[in-house]
């Protein structure tokens, strides 16, 4: 069976599989009009039968950022209908007098309350009335609406209002989301707004997955990738596409715990730097994990793996500000123009700096099979110039530092600001754009290594293979957190755990591969937030140890458990991660291609070209140096050193003290 890891992005969709015993590598310009033909061409080009395909798809997240998602109807209880316009009422813009908000994905006449109502302790006080249920789907049907959002009060204690509902609306044609099957906690606006979100992308995520389940053989295994790491299937993925939403980098994530665990690395931050954005993540002995995610500025509340992007990218363009300064994204040229030495592009890109400044080889640009474009690469370099009054090499290598002060920033996010020294991290870098920054960043936060994997340019596509099947389970219990309640407790947890076992048997996972993890949603007495732990009988111990670690500080307070939470993983068969041919310390004459003059500093220096697919365990070399390969560039500064360790990762040190 052909193994085929596929992570469309914004400037490519990249695939990596595993074909007569070895591991090839693809990537393929994507198609933003329509992102499946960009998938099938890459598919067809790798041909083969039975094949095993997972795939990391940014539909969803694009029709919500983009708002192209399906004409879709908010169904709540009368007096409720602008709940997702209120929200929690927060200003984005405290100190603009002229802001206005966006308008909602879902406009005021398409919002619809019935006289129904469960209370807080999960009785009927009123029942649906179906006369009221026919004279909405008339109106619905009237309006044009394709896809349904239904959140009730207390549906997560008693969801029958929403089940009825949502059996005649199907049987009327509509796609049908029910919040008490995709968010089933209290904090009705975080609920409401999660389920609008799956119904507002339901209707083109389930129209892609049928396009290319429709152009794949009946004998290939076909799985989705989700936000929370792990994978599901098609089926799943079109009546819940929430759980894709964020599931862009998550691919990249996994494959750093993989791969750092095989190599005796399990304090990583993670770097994914591709054409339209960087996303960055801390891996602690474990993959994180948020319930508290946006997107587009709307609250996602759903398990994602809690990674932090920024507008800084390969394509990221160049502008002086209003105040006359130089700066970098979040605007990107993406796919289309494309940076200016593509051949279209006319305004300055972080990838045409590093091109200017000798750090990308023209001739080995994706194993030579993408002719970049030098003289027109000048000519703008020239025009912008003078336009800005920046000298050309100036002007590049400013490019270059904003970006990777931007980057650096991310990082301080997910390390500095949550209690965390990058100092006791390893920086492991992924992304087409990632080798040619990773080691200026880790000199500036003193992380003390670089660790860049074979194919980096594709390592997202790899990390999906290595995904388990995952699926996440919550409830909100509201109990004081007692000692004396965790028999209760325990059974609670036993209903949710059935259901998660009973559902990934039915994904094709053996009973023996499943492995069930039980957290919970803890805070103090008057807090709004939660701080979501591992379930133990010291839980209450475990809940201060925590909140001393994150806030620095814990209380002699009342704890109270708000949500608990299933893990349910099931084990999937993948591929091994494969030692590399044993070389000496000085690399082989075969691997130094070149000399090229390099600026580092302002200066031009003469600076060796390693293919890094002639390097063997054991090389070292000595920066400055530019290690090429099909999916990326790798940049060894000066006063650095890399070596090849035995699964053929690239380890770079500075040697500066």
């Amino acid at each position: 069976m052909i193994k085929i890891g596929v992570d469309t992005g914004g400037t490519f969709t990249d695939f990596i599989f595993r074909k007569d015993g070895r591991w090839n590598v693809l990537k393929v310009l994507s198609t933003p009009d329509n992102p499946s033909k960009a998938v099938l061409e890459g598919l067809k080009k790798i041909g083969g039968e039975k094949r095993d395909i997972t795939h990391g798809s940014t539909v969803a997240t694009n029709a919500v950022l983009e708002r192209k998602g399906a004409k879709t109807a908010f169904i709540t209880n009368e007096g409720f209908e602008d709940i997702i316009y209120i929200g929690r009422q927060e200003r984005k813009e405290l100190y603009n007098l002229f802001y206005r908000r966006p308008p909602h994905l879902i406009p005021p006449e398409l919002r619809f309350g019935l006289k129904c109502r469960v209370n807080a302790k999960g009785e009927i006080i009123q029942d649906l009335n179906e006369k009221d249920v026919n004279s909405l789907a008339k109106k619905l049907k009237k309006n044009k609406v394709r896809s349904v959002a239904v959140s009730f009060l207390f549906s997560f204690l008693n969801p029958e209002h929403e089940k009825m509902l949502k059996e005649n609306l199907i049987r009327e044609g509509f796609y049908v989301s029910v919040s008490h099957e995709i968010v089933p906690e209290f904090r009705e606006y975080e609920r409401s707004i999660t389920t609008v979100i799956n119904s507002y992308v339901m209707p083109k995520m389930d129209s892609y997955l049928r396009d290319i389940q429709k152009n794949i053989s009946k004998d290939d295994r076909f799985r989705v990738i989700q936000s929370n790491g792990g994978v599901i299937s098609p089926e799943t993925a079109s009546k819940e596409p929430i759980r894709t939403v964020l599931s862009g980098p998550a691919g990249g994530v996994v494959g750093a715990y993989v791969t750092g665990k095989k190599i005796g690395k399990e304090k990583l931050i993670t770097f994914d730097m591709g054409g339209t954005s960087t996303d960055v993540s801390l891996i602690n002995k474990q993959i994180p994990f948020s319930t508290e995610s946006k997107i587009s500025d709307f609250p996602i509340k759903i398990p994602v793996i809690d990674i932090h992007t920024v507008g800084a990218g390969g394509g990221s363009i160049a502008y002086l500000d209003e105040g006359g300064s130089l700066n970098v994204g979040p605007e990107s040229a993406g796919a289309d123009p494309g940076p200016v030495c593509y051949g279209k592009g006319e305004k300055l890109t972080v990838t045409d700096a590093n091109l200017y400044l000798g750090r990308l080889i023209p001739e080995y640009f994706l194993g030579g099979n993408m002719e970049l474009d030098i003289d027109r690469l000048h000519f703008y370099f020239d025009y912008y110039s003078k336009q800005w009054k920046i000298e050309p090499v100036k002007l590049a290598e400013g490019i270059v530092h904003i970006a990777n002060i931007k980057m650096e920033k991310a990082i301080r996010v997910i390390s500095v600001e949550k209690g965390y020294d990058p100092r006791e991290f390893s920086l492991f870098t992924f992304g087409g754009a990632g080798g040619l920054h990773a080691s200026f960043l880790a000199e500036s936060l003193d992380i003390p290594e670089v660790i860049i994997p074979r194919n980096p340019g594709i390592f997202s596509a790899f990390g999906m293979l290595m995904a388990d099947v995952v699926k996440d389970y919550s409830l909100t219990v509201m109990m004081q957190g007692k000692k004396q309640e965790l028999p209760h407790l325990k059974k609670i947890f036993e209903i949710l755990e059935k259901k998660a076992f009973e559902e990934l048997v039915a994904e094709g996972i053996r009973k023996e591969d499943i492995k069930l993890y039980r957290y919970m949603d803890l805070r103090y007495s008057g807090q709004s937030f939660e701080v979501v732990i591992p379930f133990s009988d010291n839980f209450i111990e475990d809940f201060h140890k925590e909140h001393h670690r994150i806030y620095g500080y814990k209380a002699d307070r009342q704890v109270e458990i708000v949500n608990i939470r299933v893990r349910a993983v099931g084990k999937t068969d993948k591929p091994e991660i494969e030692k590399i041919e044993e070389g000496n310390k000085e690399p082989a004459e075969d691997s130094l291609i070149i000399y090229r003059e390099v600026i580092f500093n302002g200066r031009k220096t003469k600076t060796p070209v390693y293919n890094r697919e002639k390097l063997k365990a054991g090389n070292t070399i000595r920066g400055p140096a530019v290690v090429i390969e099909y999916s990326s560039t790798v940049v060894v500064p000066p006063s650095s050193k890399a070596y090849v360790d035995n699964y053929g990762n690239l380890i770079i040190k500075s040697e500066r003290k």
